[in-house]
């Protein structure tokens, strides 16, 4: 009796499992089937339409070859952010964490970044009264450095340089573009506008009063280049000048910084 019961539940078994074996051949077979279902009547229907209409989406096509897909991602990343914004999310880390894989690239107002300690030596490249026709190595700087990011913050110089004419000023900016394009084309640019000053520092020289027609002139760049285009307008309170009516005060650098965190959404 004992060898017929162990014979017995050893037959059970080998039921079970041959039952279970059949049943995923048999969900196996169905789901070839409606898959091949699927694909015959997406066949007919293609077949059917003799003279599909494909303007539509040549037209797609052609449009999205004349988009610049840095730009894209850059309103995409900043929608994200005015989100986050509206939502009430708080972002804790310091500018030194949000500037990890970012360049400020500038003249004498940006190097306070690092004179005041707001932000790491690795994310500011600067130089004083540098002017856009010597940033060589300022750009092998930057290749070395490899960020995600750069913020290009030039001009206060350049318009002593270029004597008002704001043709030579955009030219001459196009040309440090094309460079760090050049060197690192994955790198996403963002071109912040000139620091208005006070009118102390248009006294002392003159051509400051041009300010606003090299912000438009930079603006309308931005605008051909799909770029995106970091307004500093209204940022700066008057509290914040050092005495020549140029330069910032410490207490200016974090507003700066955040500032162009939001815009690019880092």
């Amino acid at each position: 009796m004992g060898n017929r019961k162990g014979t017995n539940e050893k037959l059970r078994r080998m039921i079970d499992g041959e039952n279970k074996r059949r049943l995923v051949i048999y969900i196996g077979i169905a789901v070839i089937v409606i898959l091949a279902a699927i694909l015959v009547i997406a066949g007919v229907r293609h077949f059917g339409n003799k003279k599909a209409d494909t303007s539509e989406g040549l037209a797609l096509i052609k449009k999205a070859e004349q988009t610049d897909v840095t730009a894209v991602e850059t309103k995409i990343e900043s929608l994200e952010a005015k989100e986050r914004q509206e939502s009430g999310e708080e972002d804790s880390r310091s500018l030194k964490e949000i500037f990890a894989s970012t360049v400020v690239m500038g003249d004498s107002i940006t190097q306070g970044f690092t004179d005041y300690d707001v932000l790491n030596a690795s994310s500011v490249v600067s130089q004083i009264g540098v002017e856009l026709t010597q940033l060589d190595k300022q750009v092998a700087k930057m290749k070395e450095l490899n960020p995600q990011v750069v913020f290009l913050s030039y001009g206060m110089n350049d318009i002593i340089a270029t004597q008002g004419n704001t043709d030579t000023f955009i030219s001459e900016y196009k040309a440090l573009i094309r460079k760090i394009q050049k060197e690192l084309p994955d790198t996403k640019i963002f071109i912040n506008s000139i620091f208005p000053v006070q009118q102390q520092a248009v006294d002392s020289q003159p051509l400051f009063a041009g300010l606003d027609s090299y912000n438009q002139a930079l603006q309308e760049m931005c605008d051909d280049e799909q770029l995106a285009f970091v307004d500093n307008s209204s940022l700066v309170s008057e509290q914040y000048y050092e005495s020549d009516g140029v330069h910032f005060q410490a207490g200016f650098y974090p507003i700066w910084g955040k500032h162009m965190a939001e815009v690019a959404a880092l």
